[in-house]
């Protein structure tokens, strides 16, 4: 099985929490993110049952990590932004393959030496 040096971590949350997601990310170890706006959807009968508000304008947060961030700025996201907050997050990870033009403090052995 393969494995992926870098996760993308996509957090979505209410619009206006975005600052508050890349804060608590970099804190972490995360050096920058990608924010989108977007609109959110919900059942309402899923609205009663959970007892949550959606509201319809969502930032999405997309963060490229190295994986042994990963675990770590989920669980400080769940903290921050999570459902049980008024950013009503929801944070979740896939790994990443071949990533170019991130720097994530780790040496890069792969640089042709021509570009040196």
């Amino acid at each position: 099985m393969k494995t992926f040096d870098h996760e993308l971590i996509m957090c979505i949350v209410n619009e206006g929490f975005s600052d508050l997601v890349m804060d608590t990310a970099r804190e972490v170890g995360a050096r920058g993110g990608t924010v989108l706006s977007a609109r959110g959807t919900a059942n309402k009968e899923a609205e009663k049952l959970f007892r949550i508000d959606v509201q319809p304008q969502k930032e999405i947060v997309m963060i490229v990590v190295h994986n042994s961030l990963r675990d770590e700025i989920l669980h400080a996201l769940y903290k921050e932004v999570g459902l049980n907050t008024p950013g009503q997050g929801i944070a979740f990870a896939m790994p990443v393959d071949n990533v170019v033009g991130i720097a994530d403090g780790k040496p890069n052995n792969d640089q042709n030496p021509e570009d040196k």
